[in-house]
């Protein structure tokens, strides 16, 4: 309880208030306060679950998800963060929907929205279209509620579009914060976010750009690395550069997977598509050209397997910091032997990292709660202080 309390005195020290009724998008959208308070919320929250305290805020209400592309991670998380707080999840399938007969994103956005707190959204695959649709989306709710359509304006968060994944990101920070003991001690750290071979072809580039984007704000220095063509968009290498200035840390690019590794504190070996390659097949995808995608995948699968030796295995992670350095992954990782025959990471790294890998996954629901704690909550101070003095248990007669 005593930890509890201190971590609410450092979150009553922040300005986040403009969070309150407001949505969750690009992470560098936020300011420095805003992603300490939740970070401290998300942290709160799982040291209340930890000491059997409910920390429902919710005695009823809806969760919309809205899943575009496949998920495990980020799909649980939201579904567990809402249902910590105390809303349900109702997962909204296009294809059972009216949306398959024409129905707009304006009336969608209101009819499933009457009685809803949270939409949560996925669609990450198309370039210029994922961040777009939220976008609109929230438009939409908002004139709802604004017209007195929507007793409530429904708190949109990202969880993954075309340009950021800030769920992910932000848990593998606030992994990172517990791993080194403070988001002080980041600052000097170097990360390594570099591409992979992976025997797929049409992998994101939201985390790759998230992480850039992120861990850029926290003096970190950060090392993206990837074969040549394999490039991330503009605007979030112009976010990094620019992050990086003002934290005083820094941030470069390399063709060298090796360069990268050397010293770093932190790798985070990841496949990815090229920027160039995503656009295209987003453009194939509109004109109706299937035939065009089986020819665009031929060609960028061949193009990967240029670059199989961008692995992370035993001999590459000598080169970090005491041989030793922490790694990351979203997850699943294309593991070499296991679940393709060459992939991300070499078996032996992976299983050396599977229980922080499984730790810094574990984030993910808090960092969600916290997202939608904070726009929902006017004072989360006085919310929080008094859902501690109630003490009510989670679970009943609960001994650890």
């Amino acid at each position: 309880m005593e930890e509890i309390r201190k971590l609410i005195d450092e979150l009553s020290r922040l300005d986040y208030h403009n969070m309150y009724y407001n949505d969750f998008f690009l992470t560098w959208e936020k300011t420095f306060d805003e992603l300490q308070a939740v970070f401290e919320v998300a942290e709160i929250l799982r040291k209340m679950r930890e000491s059997n305290i409910s920390p429902k805020i919710f005695d009823s209400g809806l969760a919309i998800s809205l899943f575009r592309d496949n998920s495990t991670r980020t799909r649980f998380s939201f579904a567990s963060a809402c249902n910590l707080l105390g809303l349900e999840v109702q997962d909204l399938d296009e294809g059972k929907s009216q949306i398959a007969h024409g129905e707009t994103v304006r009336e969608t956005a209101n009819m499933i929205s009457f009685m809803a707190d949270v939409i949560g959204i996925r669609d990450d695959m198309f370039i210029g279209k994922g961040n777009t649709y939220m976008r609109n989306v929230s438009k939409y709710v908002q004139e709802g509620y604004q017209d007195g359509v929507l007793p409530q304006r429904p708190t949109l968060v990202n969880l993954q579009c075309d340009i950021d994944h800030p769920t992910q990101t932000m848990a593998d920070t606030l992994h990172l914060i517990n791993e080194f003991g403070g988001i002080k001690n980041l600052r000097g750290k170097k990360v390594a976010m570099t591409w992979a071979y992976s025997p797929s072809y049409g992998k994101p580039l939201s985390v790759p750009q998230g992480v850039i984007g992120l861990m850029t704000r926290f003096g970190m220095d950060v090392v993206l690395a990837y074969p040549e063509g394999y490039d991330l968009m503009d605007e979030c290498i112009d976010v990094a550069k620019n992050n990086a200035k003002a934290s005083g840390g820094s941030f470069t690019i390399t063709n060298s997977m090796q360069e990268a590794f050397k010293d770093a504190d932190i790798v985070y070996p990841k496949s990815w598509a090229p920027f160039k390659a995503m656009e295209k097949r987003t453009k194939l995808y509109e004109q109706g050209d299937f035939d065009g995608i089986k020819e665009l995948e031929k060609e960028l699968l061949a193009h990967n397997a240029l670059y199989k030796d961008w692995e992370c295995n035993e001999e590459i992670m000598k080169l970090t910091k005491n041989g030793n350095a922490l790694y990351l992954h979203c997850l699943p990782a294309d593991i070499t032997g296991v679940s393709c025959k060459q992939g991300e990471v070499s078996e032996a790294v992976f299983d050396r990292y599977r229980t922080p890998l499984y730790r810094q996954a574990g984030y993910k629901p808090y960092i969600i709660a916290a997202m939608i704690f904070l726009s929902k909550v006017k004072d989360p101070v006085a919310t929080l202080n008094k859902l501690l003095d109630c003490k009510q248990e989670r679970i009943y007669n609960y001994h650890k």
